[in-house]
């Protein structure tokens, strides 16, 4: 029997749409992660980027569990010494939300060329408008308090 390869040309995207009210970060960034990486589907191969496309609305609503959101920091370099900056992710979250949701689900993604492609499919919205319509998303349920059966 030979082993089944996906083709890129069978690969089929859909649209999901994620509300993120109320939704602890990090569960929410590896369930959107599994989605972008293709992990949910039967054809999944780990060299090819056979994931959907992802809209995540209401991210300024995202909930950090115990005291992360002053107790963890989101750091930038600026390229020249001494260029290192920390921020904390209570004012990012207060400022940029998108930033911190995508920069969470970026560190689920495989680094390099693949993961970039794969980044390239998630659009992070602060409040419950996106102009993506045309696309007719699905909605991705993903409940706050229950568990991926594995």
């Amino acid at each position: 029997m030979r082993t089944y390869s996906t083709k890129p040309s069978e690969i089929e995207r859909v649209w999901y749409v994620v509300d993120a009210e109320d939704l602890v970060l990090g569960r929410l960034s590896t369930e959107v992660a599994r989605v972008l990486r293709g992990k949910h589907r039967p054809i999944y191969a780990p060299h090819l980027d056979t994931g959907d496309h992802v809209i995540v609305v209401n991210a300024a609503k995202v909930v950090l569990s115990s005291n992360k959101a002053d107790r963890s920091f989101a750091y930038r370099h600026s390229g020249y010494p001494g260029g290192m900056t920390a921020t904390s992710y209570r004012r990012l979250l207060e400022t940029k939300p998108e930033e911190l949701v995508r920069k969470s689900i970026r560190g689920m993604l495989p680094k390099g060329p693949l993961g970039r492609k794969m980044l390239s499919k998630l659009k992070v919205y602060a409040g419950p408008e996106h102009p993506h319509a045309a696309q007719m998303p699905k909605p991705l349920a993903l409940d706050p308090r229950a568990r991926r059966a594995s």
